[in-house]
């Protein structure tokens, strides 16, 4: 039930806050403003998240996911509806202050960390459950404000979102989640003795193989389609295969919950990550192939849906059930910085080297992530303490 309920409240989340997706170039007309400067919103958004990520970890810590989530959501409300009334920059981007707020405290990582509340060390399966629902949030959502600003514009659409919020995520998140329970003294002095220290070479090491994928990904999001382009594809073909994207990485998030029994969040890192690299090797030998490019496609998905989940289990090899949510949430501080900064610095590097450039920084932090996750593998746990501590 849990599973459930946070499976469609992320859906929900997720979709409700990509509306630039769709509504970008009205906003920018009615802001007077260029399209530029509408997508700063997402990374005000992003930059917020990150930094109040940290913030919240005693909250996770001290009475659970639950609580917070439920803030989170009033925020998120409150955030969608000011949005509706912005009509200067200065309160468009305060807005967009106010929703990277309630994204810290709702989306991903808060529900990563309840999970783990309930389920400890076997939290991989539902986590990888929980990022293949919620992968769809484009499929569902973007058809859906596409018809509603259409109908009544993206101050409506916003309107309506936040309304959903508080109608349907909030009595979600409020009854259909359960109270965490207390932890024994026995199984917290287990926990502590048996985690990873923070701060120290293990925790460093995860951060940057997190974050060295997490550039690339996050800067492919939303660079994608020009790349493409950049390669020789025409338009319509750019965003035909773009478009596909979504249903491979969807398929790779599947793929997760199929292996979970075989390899934990490490192996299936490294080995998403090796893919990764095949893929960004591929693209730049291109050359305006068809198939070339078409492969590239395919094993990046699979790779980059991948490692969407891998983001969350890797630090469950490392972090017991009492440290996984502040781990979690210190790594959200990179984290989301970097999908805030990647797809300008890939943009840029379009925009002056072509897209050699791009690929081959990607190349070089794949090949960066592929050795921090190998040097990872030394760190890992004993088996009499992953047993003990789960």
């Amino acid at each position: 039930m849990p599973l459930i309920v946070l499976s469609f409240a992320q859906l929900i989340g997720w979709g409700t806050v990509s509306f630039l997706s769709v509504t970008s170039r009205e906003v920018a007309a009615d802001l007077n403003v260029n399209i530029s400067t509408v997508f700063a919103g997402t990374t005000v958004f992003y930059v917020t998240m990150g930094a109040c990520a940290p913030l919240l970890s005693r909250f996770f810590t001290s009475i659970g996911a639950r609580p917070v989530m439920i803030a989170g959501t009033v925020i998120s409300a409150l955030g969608l509806g000011l949005l509706s009334f912005s009509h200067s920059p200065v309160a468009y981007f305060l807005c967009w202050f106010l929703l990277g707020v309630a994204g810290s405290a709702t989306l991903t990582i808060p529900a990563h960390i309840l999970l783990n509340e309930i389920a400890g060390r076997n939290a991989a399966r539902a986590i990888a459950t929980l990022s293949l629902v919620s992968g769809l949030y484009g499929t569902v959502f973007w058809p859906l404000t596409s018809f509603l600003s259409g109908q009544i514009g993206w101050r409506g659409t916003c309107e309506v979102y936040a309304l959903v919020m508080v109608t349907v995520c909030l009595p979600l998140y409020s009854f259909g989640l359960p109270r965490r329970g207390k932890t024994p003294l026995h199984i917290k002095a287990m926990v502590s003795q048996s985690s990873a220290k923070f701060y120290d070479r293990t925790f460093f090491l995860v951060v940057a193989a997190i974050a060295l994928n997490a550039f690339i990904t996050f800067g492919f999001s939303a660079t994608l389609i020009e790349l493409l382009k950049a390669e020789g594809l025409s338009s319509n073909q750019a965003l035909a295969f773009g478009s596909a994207l979504g249903v491979i990485q969807v398929g790779a998030r599947g793929l997760n919950i199929i292996l979970e029994k075989r390899w934990d969040g490490l192996a299936m890192g490294f080995g998403s990550s090796v893919v990764l690299c095949v893929s960004l090797a591929i693209l730049l030998l291109a050359h305006g192939s068809t198939a070339a490019i078409a492969t590239f496609l395919v094993l990046y998905g699979v790779s980059g849906g991948a490692l969407a989940v891998a983001r969350s289990t890797i630090p469950l090899v490392f972090y017991d059930k009492g440290d996984f949510a502040k781990a979690l949430s210190r790594i959200a501080l990179p984290l989301n910085w970097i999908s805030a900064i990647s797809p300008p610095v890939l943009i840029s590097l379009m925009t002056n080297f072509g897209s050699d450039g791009v690929l081959i920084l990607s190349l070089a932090c794949s090949c960066s992530a592929i050795f921090v996750l190998l040097l990872l593998r030394s760190h890992r746990p004993t088996g009499e303490v992953v047993a003990g501590a789960s």
